[in-house]
């Protein structure tokens, strides 16, 4: 179930942020529905741990090797969750953020997702 979401800009890039909870199937039917609604999109990058069965994933969908998802599981595992998974659909807006940047912007995009 898709129970959080919401965006942000970093220099011109667009991070919109979904949290989704409930099971491994479901969370995989939200990110085919999402990747659906933007297919305009750069990057559909995503991350989630369910515990039963155990299985931990996460995606940088052709961002540099862990600036997207393993941020976006840092957070998750930080907070305690479990399952639950958080996809970032990012939107390129011409400035190159750089691995600090990308990872900045992830991480900052997670967490908004994991609120409350």
């Amino acid at each position: 179930m898709l129970t959080n979401f919401g965006e942000i800009e970093i220099k011109k890039s667009r991070f919109c942020f979904y949290r989704i909870d409930g099971s491994i199937d479901e969370f995989i039917s939200q990110l085919e529905n999402l990747k659906a609604q933007h297919k305009k999109a750069t990057h559909v990058c995503f991350a989630y741990s369910f515990s039963s069965p155990f299985e931990e994933k996460c995606s940088d969908d052709g961002e540099p090797k862990g600036t997207a998802g393993q941020p976006i599981l840092s957070v998750i595992k930080k907070k305690g969750l479990t399952n639950v998974g958080v996809v970032v659909v990012r939107y390129f807006g011409g400035i190159k953020l750089g691995a600090g940047g990308l990872v900045r912007a992830y991480t900052k995009s997670a967490s908004e997702a994991l609120k409350g």
